[in-house]
């Protein structure tokens, strides 16, 4: 696509609104330049001084927004980059924004707030799309090596290692002089897990990411252990994002998606390619992870387990946790999101010493709308403690503690039921779970980072799947997660965040919390098939009557549970909406004696103490709805 940059504007008017913006911005204080919305400014913060009406828009197969005056002076600037596949399927951010062009196909709007707030501040804005998505050409990959390649093809363009193009199919070729080629991604679900990909690759010039609910193992997506998390596989959501034109040509591609991704849940090559773990190794960008605590659509494993290879290898990271499902930061803690991101963006992009290297790792929100801090995450003295369960004094309603258990409990799978039905009912013996809980806490429990329960069942089937859920057990108001907006509620009323042009507005519809009274919170999950038991990565049939022993891997998260409230573990089978059924209807039967839970308690195993007996009555216990069937769309607006 050719270079079509609006610089038909003669010099005086430049030089003319660079002044009165420099003035402008001289004589009022950076509340008063940039709205209600913008903080007061910190030591060495860029400031809007840029204009953004006159800022240079154009397209070179990746649509760009820079700063005309710092065009005309030569200053070379870094560029924030958000490379998805979702411009012109699925919209993006809270209000489903699309990119729109003028009739010399230069961008108008580009999703989001990005270029409104940061390009008057001296950056560089690209809007990447991915190969066979909106105007570009090549085919869906589903986080493949196309997807990842050709995001990481612009940031060496940026470096001047790699050929760009003015036109689709032309010769003449084009070179990012306008930047210095310091690069940072950023981008929501899809778009963040590309940004950890290309930052997987150890690409130079790529300083800082910030993925947010962001994917980190395709495998992890679609499976739990060869337990399918939803009905369909890759090939779905890339006829999902195609172009028409794309998906008109990329039969091929579409059949070594299904061809590479079996329905058994078994790994092979299509999953190790875009798994991105293993290469934390080669990172040398910093890592400023956001994710929803309650995101049923990027599960939280795949933060934890990014999260853990990248602090074994020493990367810069920071942490954010919401008790969100799978929502933008931008719209559960809008200003101090804005102002975090813009000092994380100047220090590691302009080098600005504005101190958010030396502020605290992790912020953490514990209720809706209140938030703590700590100096590394998981805190220092977190250890995994081995707890067990145990038979109680009816079937299915158990104790949780640290001695071991005696015995076996038995459940029969009822995919009718999800999580919420068996938490609901934890003091009532029911056929379709086995519920563990222990004495009331004797002070604040703490859970942080990942945990694991391992498994030992007996099935009457050939096939079986397992789920696992810790449960906090006492009353609490939380985010509605299950409701529609996943933890917030859109209001009408908006803010401004940056410039705004006719056709590209900076200002959005402001949200506030939408919380739920409950008697208990389901805080962590995890799935497995048990035919899985001796390989992680391939299934086989079970031999009915046969003991089989599997470990399932539990979301990472960090929760309190506070004093007085019970910690409760629920095993049972196919988790509804969340996992699918297997073939059989099995009835299982748990070793109590070979199954335990190994958690991480901030303080070890000091830190789970328990007072008196408190016999629970057997009643219905009120917690949100329960999980909505969620279309395996990572951040489009099905999702």
């Amino acid at each position: 696509m050719p270079i079509r940059a609006r610089r038909t504007r003669i010099l005086w008017r430049t030089l003319l609104t660079a002044a009165l913006a420099a003035l402008i911005a001289t004589l009022m204080s950076p509340v008063a330049a940039q709205g209600a919305a913008s903080a007061p400014r910190a030591p060495g913060e860029s400031r809007p001084v840029y204009s953004y009406e006159d800022a240079i828009r154009e397209s070179v197969w990746v649509d760009i927004v820079r700063p005309r005056e710092l065009d005309r002076t030569g200053r070379r600037i870094p560029v924030i980059m958000d490379a998805s596949p979702y411009y012109s399927c699925c919209g993006r951010g809270n209000e489903s924004q699309l990119k729109t062009y003028d009739e010399n196909g230069d961008p108008v709007q580009l999703p989001l707030y990005y270029d409104n707030y940061f390009v008057p501040r001296g950056y560089g804005y690209v809007a990447v799309d991915l190969a066979g998505t909106n105007r570009s050409d090549g085919c869906v990959d589903v986080g493949g090596r196309s997807d990842v390649r050709s995001a990481k093809a612009v940031v060496d363009w940026l470096n001047g290692r790699a050929h760009g193009y003015t036109s689709r199919t032309g010769k003449e070729r084009t070179k990012a002089t306008w930047t210095n080629g310091a690069t940072g991604m950023i981008g929501k679900s899809y778009d963040g897990t590309v940004a950890q990909g290309v930052a997987a690759t150890g690409v130079r010039g790529l300083k800082t990411i910030v993925p947010i609910g962001a994917i980190s193992s395709w495998y992890d997506y679609y499976f739990a252990k060869g337990a399918p998390l939803y009905g369909s596989g890759p090939e779905w959501l890339s006829n999902y994002v195609e172009s028409p034109e794309a998906r008109a040509r990329c039969g091929a591609v579409q059949q070594r998606l299904i061809d590479g991704a079996p329905r058994s849940g078994d790994w092979t090559p299509l999953w190790s390619e875009r798994d991105h773990v293993p290469d934390a190794d080669k990172v040398r960008a910093s890592v400023f992870v956001v994710h929803g605590m309650q995101d049923l659509n990027v599960r939280t494993k795949h933060f934890g387990q990014w999260w853990d290879a990248l602090a074994d290898n020493g990367v810069d990271r920071k942490i954010w946790l919401s008790q969100t499902g799978h929502v933008d930061p931008f719209d559960f803690r809008r200003a101090d999101w804005v102002r975090t991101l813009h000092r994380w963006f100047d220090h590691e992009l302009l080098g600005h010493d504005n101190g958010v290297d030396r502020e605290p790792m992790a912020d953490i929100e514990r209720a809706p709308d209140r938030w703590s801090t700590d100096r590394v995450w998981p805190p220092r003295g977190t250890r995994a403690v081995q707890l067990r369960p145990a038979k109680g004094t009816a079937p299915g309603v158990g104790t949780l503690g640290t001695r071991p258990g005696k015995g076996a409990e038995t459940f029969t799978d009822d995919p009718r039921l999800s999580e919420t039905a068996w938490a609901e009912r934890i003091d009532t013996s029911t056929p379709g779970k086995a519920g563990f809980t222990s004495k009331p806490l004797a002070r604040d429990l703490r859970l942080s980072g990942s945990s694991t329960v391992t498994v030992t069942a007996t099935p009457t089937t050939r096939t079986a799947h397992l789920s696992a859920v810790l449960v906090d057990l006492g009353p609490d108001t939380i985010r509605d997660y299950s409701a529609a907006g996943e933890g917030i509620t859109t209001l009408p009323e908006r803010t401004c965040w940056g410039a705004s042009t006719t056709g590209d507005s900076s200002c959005f519809k402001e949200t506030r919390a939408k919380t739920a009274d409950v008697d208990y919170t389901i805080f962590s999950r995890g799935w497995a098939d048990l035919g899985n038991w001796a390989d992680a990565g391939h299934g086989r049939p079970l031999t009915p009557g046969k003991p089989h022993t599997i470990t399932l891997d539990l979301a990472a998260t960090d929760h309190v549970v506070p004093k007085g409230h019970r910690l409760a573990l629920i095993v049972a089978g196919t988790d509804r909406n969340l996992i699918e059924p297997p073939a059989d209807t099995p009835t299982l039967t748990l070793d109590l004696a070979r199954t335990s839970a190994h958690l991480p308690l901030v303080g070890g195993t000091d830190a789970f103490t328990t007072s008196a007996t408190v016999v629970p009555r057997a009643s219905r216990l009120d917690g949100v709805a329960p999980p909505r069937r969620i279309n395996p769309v990572p951040g489009g607006s099905t999702s």
